[in-house]
């Protein structure tokens, strides 16, 4: 049943569909699947799995609720046939829970207490509308708890206002106008105006709420979280009550005017209320989608920026009274010296610290500098520019981002236990240039600082959305098996922190590893996890050509039997490209491995463990820009992307703020979507448009 379901609202066929639920079933990853059962899925990529998935577990929880509903209905005794098949037929959400409102069990409202009072007949009689003598019939329902033929009334009102509340035709029609024509208005909350200054726009404010964007939306709900602001979302009352009473108010009998005023009634007091609570929260999760959603793009750009590889690299941490904290690096990361450096204001120790960065770069053959590009960046990375070195040292200016939130964790504490949190993020910042990817995934992505109102979005849908990033980047890239930690390794497709930590003890123990079979040597990693693993770990110079190689070693037979027809080895097939032309693929098709895979593992043996990752370029900022107060509108500047969200880019011009490109700014022409004109890291020039000094805000602009 799930499989039809999903296939209509995605558009993909209900085989590819099926066989991808079966993986997943299985324990398949994401990656795992749309990497290396192609056959089986009709080659869907990462998306169009994950969509699926998502998909598939949703209905899943659907169909949970679905049986608890059943259950609890059955239990009342009030489970009809037509009941059982309305609530059987529908998949949504929202639907079932009209279905089963009539029978929740509720609190004593006041349609509960004028039942027990006995006038629910007094209702019926009122609904029919053909009574013309209402207080006349009212009074034969008088009792201790119902003094006379007001009280009465209000009582069989109260019934029916519940009743047009459970009605589905009702909540239905109510549900459609909020859609249509609902607007979100916010008001500030009285007294409040200097607290709440950095909300101004939205101290009076309202825009339809299908048209306010997200960042909007996350803005006036944090502002009302903290007490700043009331907010709304409602369509105009006349409209409603008009669509209402369609439905329920037949006639102009005395009956038909009580019903009426049920029917206001419970618009206001229970309908509205509800709908209203079920639209905000709709607009807000619709608004945290689109957080998550730009958030993970950045997080995926980010962590995929241009690596500078194995080089030797000296990183420094830059400040001023502290100085600045300089390591030296092997080509695989390991810390090889540290010290600090007083070349800026106090000490202005310009000529020691000159000679100790040029001993050093000559000492451990330095072949990078990279510089923090935090506090005191821009005059470290003049102080080092100034320098004459012996040989041309390439020098960038790295993201401090989150780098002291690792630098004070567990995870740097067991890397470098002899060392303070200063050494520790100069090493981050070294690292985050040779391989962003390997030193990020230690870090939180939430402190990475690529996000939109992160923080106020459902933290475990950010998380669940994050971690899928990472490993679709991890697994996408490639791991070497022989050098990742223990936190790159968590994300390989289907291995996990047990598994990850076994394999480094297990290398710790008994040495590198010298072939992908090899991990089925290390504690509780089964076949299952060796199979969605092996394909995404490298071995450099392994026992196997291909284990160092996007092939899986479930199809290392079919390669090796290419090599056989042309009596060569699989070694050189990788170096002979004319080799390769003579492999006709499809003589080598079998049951479980087709044309796709075939032709995966045809490219990758041109160019095997490639790195999908661009080549990283140097950028120098502009050197008569140092801080804030010396932009001037009209300025043309280099810059780098930081981050994007739905309104823009922010962009590093080499002061300490970023500067905004809206994104009516971003290009001559209409901008839909920023992510269509920049990337993040990508450099870029802009113009000064407007600087606030007093309030740190620079506008930019990429427009010709």
């Amino acid at each position: 049943m799930y499989v039809q379901l999903i296939s209509s609202e995605t558009n993909i066929s209900p085989k590819q569909v099926a066989n991808t639920i079966a993986l997943l079933d299985e324990g398949a990853t994401i990656p795992f699947i749309s990497r290396y059962r192609k056959e089986l899925t009709g080659s869907l990529d990462e998306v169009e799995v994950g969509t699926i998935k998502e998909r598939y577990e949703k209905l899943q929880e659907i169909q949970k609720r679905r049986e608890s509903i059943l259950k609890t209905i059955e239990e009342q005794g009030q489970l009809t046939d037509a009941l059982k098949q309305q609530i059987s037929a529908t998949w949504n959400a929202t639907e079932l829970e009209d279905l089963y409102l009539p029978y929740k069990t509720k609190r004593k409202t006041r349609a509960v207490k004028a039942k027990e009072f006995g006038l629910e007949p007094l209702a019926d009689i009122l609904m029919l509308q053909q009574e013309r003598d209402v207080e006349g019939r009212a009074t034969a329902f008088l009792s201790d708890e119902v003094p006379d033929a007001d009280a009465a009334l209000q009582g069989a009102r109260d019934i029916i206002a519940e009743r047009v509340n459970e009605d589905m035709k009702a909540r239905e029609v109510i549900r459609n106008l909020f859609d249509r024509e609902a607007v979100i208005v916010s008001k500030l909350v009285k007294g409040k105006d200097e607290e709440a200054a950095k909300y101004r726009d939205y101290f009076d404010f309202s825009e339809p709420l299908k048209r306010c964007p997200s960042h909007r939306v996350l803005a006036m709900r944090r502002a009302e979280k903290e007490g700043f602001l009331k907010i709304s979302v409602s369509p105009e009352s006349e409209h409603a009550l008009e669509r209402l009473n369609r439905l329920f108010v037949r006639g102009r009998t005395a009956a038909s005017e009580q019903v009426e005023k049920a029917v206001e009634d419970a618009y206001k007091r229970l309908l509205a209320p509800s709908i209203e609570n079920e639209f905000a929260n709709l607009s807000r999760e619709k608004a945290e989608l689109g957080a998550i959603q730009v958030f993970a793009s950045n997080l995926r750009q980010l962590l995929l920026s241009s690596p500078l590889g194995q080089k030797r690299v000296l990183a420094l941490d830059p400040g001023y009274r502290s100085g600045c904290k300089v390591v030296c690096l092997d080509a695989q990361g390991s810390l090889l010296h540290n010290e600090t450096i007083y070349p800026h204001a106090p000490q202005n120790e310009i000529k020691q610290a000159y000679k100790k960065i040029d001993t050093l770069v000559e000492a451990y053959k330095i072949d990078a500098i990279a510089i923090g590009n935090g506090t005191a960046s821009r005059e470290t990375e003049s102080f080092i520019r100034n320098i004459r070195f012996n040989k041309d040292i390439l020098v960038f200016v790295v993201s401090e981002d989150g780098a002291s939130v690792y630098s004070a964790s567990k995870t740097a504490r067991d890397e470098f236990p002899e060392y303070d949190v200063t050494v520790r993020g100069a090493v981050s910042i070294g690292r985050r240039l040779m391989d962003p990817l390997a030193e990020l995934v230690k870090i939180d992505p939430k402190s990475i600082g690529v996000g939109q109102y992160q923080h106020d979005v459902d933290q475990t849908r950010l998380r669940s959305s994050l971690d899928q990033v990472v490993e679709s980047c991890v697994n996408m890239v490639g791991v070497e098996l022989n050098t990742a930690s223990h936190h790159l390794l968590t994300y390989v497709s289907g291995l996990g922190p047990q598994l990850a930590k076994n394999i480094v003890e297990y290398r710790s123990e008994i040495g590198a590893f010298n072939s992908r079979k090899e991990l089925k040597k290390v504690p509780r990693l089964g076949a299952r996890a060796f199979e969605q693993s092996a394909g995404f770990l490298r071995i450099s110079g392994g026992k196997h050509p291909l284990d160092n190689s996007a092939v899986h070693p479930e199809a290392y037979e079919i390669v090796e039997k290419m090599a056989s027809d042309l009596n060569c080895s699989v070694a050189d097939l990788i170096k002979e490209k004319d080799l390769r032309q003579q492999i006709d693929l499809k003589r080598y098709v079998t049951d479980k491995i087709g044309m796709p895979t075939l032709t995966d593992i045809l490219s990758e043996l041109e160019k095997p463990g490639r790195d999908p990752r661009s080549v990283i370029k140097v950028f120098e900022f502009s050197p008569d820009v140092r801080s804030i107060e010396d932009l001037r509108p009209g300025m043309k500047l280099p810059g780098i992307v930081t981050n994007i969200t739905n309104f823009g880019a922010f962009v590093d011009v080499g002061v300490k703020q970023d500067g905004l490109v809206h994104i009516s700014q971003l290009a001559n022409r209409f901008v839909s979507d920023p992510n269509d004109v920049v990337t993040l890291h990508e450099q870029v020039e802009v113009t000064v448009v407007e600087v606030d000094a007093a309030r740190k805000r620079i506008q930019l602009t990429m427009k010709e």
